[in-house]
């Protein structure tokens, strides 16, 4: 658990429950700052440091791109990040077993999935 619960720390926790979706630290800092004006983007990375060795947060490896990061301890699910704002968002669905297209002979142990294309509001626009 985290040495000090400040406001800042407790506010970074509240955007992470609220908005239930992977964040990157930038994310974190515009949307914390609503709650503690006076949080800083060290603080964030700090903080998303203590709460990933807490196993609070876990980080979401994207190709290509700076992790994000999610509430841990969330079911199997995979990802869809959007082209246009970048926002990265849960998909609940998985197609299932995939060992039928791993290559003849390999052993299959686990898989990610990311969507890519735009989410609802980008599309509307």
């Amino acid at each position: 658990m985290m040495e000090r619960n400040t406001n800042q720390r407790r506010a970074i926790r509240q955007v992470f429950e609220e908005i239930d979706r992977p964040l990157s630290p930038f994310e974190t800092l515009e949307l914390a700052k609503k709650i503690s004006p006076g949080l800083g983007i060290a603080t964030v990375y700090r903080t998303i440091k203590v709460l990933c060795e807490d196993k609070w947060l876990a980080p979401v490896p994207l190709p290509n791109e700076a992790p994000r990061y999610e509430i841990a301890g969330k079911p199997h699910h995979h990802h869809f990040s959007c082209r246009a704002c970048t926002k990265v968002f849960e998909v609940s669905g998985c197609p299932g077993d995939l060992k039928g297209i791993a290559p003849q002979g390999f052993t299959l142990e686990n898989h990610d999935l990311i969507l890519y294309g735009l989410c609802k509001d980008c599309a509307g626009k």
